[in-house]
C-alpha cells in the first residue's frame, strides 16, 4: 500500500499545507469538502499541487516532517519544479 506526502495550496503562491495519508483520494476529498476540521478548512486550502509516493509509512512520515520544516521559498520551488502552473492534481488520483 503506498503512502503519500502532499502539499495543498489556497491559490497560486497562497497558503500552503503539508500532509501525509495512505488514501490520497479520500483525504483530498475531505479537504475539498471542508470535512477536515482545522487549518485547511479555516484557510480554504483545497488545491492539490504536489504529491510524493512512498512504500513505507516511516519514509512518508519522515518526508512530511522534513517538508514542514522547509522555508516557504523551498516549498514553492518544489511545487513549481513539477507543477509550474499550480494545477490541481486531484483528478489524477
Amino acid at each position: 500500500m503506498p503512502f503519500y506526502v502532499y502539499i495543498l495550496a489556497s491559490q497560486r503562491n497562497g497558503t500552503l499545507y503539508v500532509g501525509m495519508t495512505n488514501d490520497l483520494a479520500r483525504r483530498i476529498y475531505e479537504h475539498k469538502e471542508g470535512l477536515a476540521e482545522g487549518f485547511t478548512k479555516r484557510y480554504g486550502v483545497k488545491t492539490l499541487v504536489h504529491v510524493e509516493s512512498y512504500d513505507r509509512a516511516e519514509d512518508a512520515i519522515q518526508r512530511e516532517k522534513q517538508l514542514k520544516h522547509w522555508n516557504r521559498p523551498w516549498k514553492v520551488a518544489l511545487i513549481e519544479q513539477n507543477n509550474p502552473d499550480w494545477e490541481d492534481l486531484y483528478e489524477q488520483f
